[in-house]
């Protein structure tokens, strides 16, 4: 059985030293609970989920987030030799990309729709799944006329307010929906960016209005701080939000929607080592890039207490972009 989600306070010990420059900090910290997202249609998950990949699973003690892009068959026996094996398995609910793909401000009830419909899926196979999330994100349709023309989407998303008008009653919608996942005794997990953070610190909704998120109140918030889409700034920004985070996601190592680089190993492990400083439930996006790249056993061998080299340069970078995020939250 999978363990309760505690609000228990995460905090390692932490010596540094080292030159101005460039710090090295020892820290003593337990492992982490380590969570997969895997995103693939089923006719791929034989290639991901194959013998040798769920015995690392299980001999890490770690635990797979399924994006449910169908409810087949296939899928279900995926799900059932995961959990023969003691690897809990979570429902993460997508729909399809006309509908939005993400949990968004404008289908609420899409979203219901596809939690009855997993519910009766599990139901029928009798599946053990006892956790859901919602990834509240911007429709996928925007995402895509982000990559297509950056600038002119991020101008559109600033000046248009028009969000606002649906944002009370997407909150109303999927607080509903949370209580009635609760009262079918499902714990329920929510995927955020951390600009949520910055809202919730200033008191506003400017980021929730501007990019179409939603700060949904539930089990467990998996903050995703994947330093593979902010660049040089990735690192550092994930040392600023990590702190009282009650999980973090990491990476991205392939798989997904995004085309920016992946992470290297050694990044990866990098992110890792920071996020389990703060954390105690840890989540890698995605597991079939891992698998991908042949790299699930450098996580059996990770050192989680080795050094984590820290660039003051970055460090007061990163503080800077943190600080102007903060700032636009506070507009309103």
């Amino acid at each position: 059985m999978e363990p309760a989600v505690t609000d228990s306070v995460h905090i390692p010990t932490r010596v540094c030293g080292g030159s101005p420059g460039v710090r090295h900090c020892q820290t003593t910290v337990p492992r982490p609970r380590l969570f997969f997202f895997n995103e693939q249609p089923s006719g791929a998950l034989d290639d991901t989920f194959t013998a040798p990949v769920v015995t690392q699973l299980a001999q890490l003690g770690a635990g797979v987030s399924m994006a449910l892009l169908d409810l087949s068959d296939t899928r279900a026996e995926v799900v059932r030799r995961l959990t023969r094996a003691g690897v809990a398995v979570h429902g993460w609910l997508l729909v399809p990309r006309e509908q939005g793909y993400f949990a968004t401000h404008h289908n609420a009830p899409v979203v219901g729709q596809a939690f009855d419909a997993f519910c009766a899926w599990k139901e029928r196979h009798q599946l053990e799944v006892s956790t859901v999330g919602l990834d509240f994100e911007p429709d996928v349709r925007e995402l895509d006329a982000l990559m297509a023309a950056p600038a002119r989407t991020l101008a559109r998303w600033f000046t248009s307010r028009s969000r606002g008008l649906a944002l009370d009653a997407a909150l109303d919608s999927y607080r509903a929906l949370v209580r009635r996942m609760r009262a079918q005794g499902f714990t329920v997990e929510t995927y955020q960016f951390p600009f949520v953070v910055d809202d919730r610190r200033a008191g506003t909704r400017f980021w929730q209005r501007t990019l179409g998120v939603l700060d949904v109140e539930a089990d467990r918030q998996v903050l995703m701080l994947y330093t593979s889409l902010m660049g040089a700034l990735g690192p550092g920004l994930l040392e600023h939000y990590a702190p009282g985070a009650q999980a973090i996601g990491v990476g991205s190592t392939g798989g997904g929607i995004d085309p920016f680089p992946k992470l290297s190993t050694r990044a990866l492990e990098r992110d890792l080592r920071v996020a389990a400083r703060h954390a105690p439930d840890v989540y890698v996006f995605s597991l079939e890039g891992l698998v991908q790249r042949t790299a699930t056993d450098a996580l059996i061998s990770i050192k989680w207490d080795e050094p984590v080299p820290e660039s003051l340069a970055r460090r007061l970078a990163a503080g800077a972009a943190a600080r102007v995020l903060g700032a636009l939250a506070r507009l309103g």
